[in-house]
């Protein structure tokens, strides 16, 4: 009796391939010169992180883009949404003091911002801020 198989397989060479690709493209471009913007690829997950949310716009369509040239199926893309964290934009210093995180900046916005970013995030447990000094 005649038989077929439907599966739908995504090779992981041609996607470590397309990744390769948009990391030299990413080296290459101008307006990427300057920014910390990074291409990671972690098991089945590409992971793009740049300083706001149009170069992380950009950096999809170029990953995209090469997944399309490698002949990969943009109906296996699952883009997620952006965590827009100030990652990297705030200066400050934490230091671990027993049970407690202390942060420390060098003005009392920085450490606003601080506050409202890790309030954003949904923690498994309740969090309290105390001792706020100037």
């Amino acid at each position: 009796m005649p038989s077929f198989d439907i599966v739908s397989q995504v090779n992981p060479m041609e996607i470590e391939n397309a990744v390769n690709q948009a990391r030299k493209e990413l080296a290459s471009r101008f307006d990427f010169k300057a920014s910390k913007a990074e291409i990671a690829l972690e098991m089945n997950e590409i992971k793009l992180s740049a300083e706001d949310q149009f170069k992380i716009k950009a950096l999809l369509e170029i990953v995209i883009g090469k997944l399309a040239k490698r002949g990969i199926s943009l109906k296996n893309v699952d883009k997620g949404e952006p965590d827009l964290s100030p990652q990297g934009k705030l200066k400050v210093t934490t230091q671990i003091q027993g049970e407690e995180i202390r942060v420390t900046g060098k003005s009392k916005d920085e450490l606003q911002a601080v506050i409202a970013a890790v309030r954003a995030k949904d923690f498994p447990v309740a969090l309290s801020f105390q001792n706020f000094r100037e």
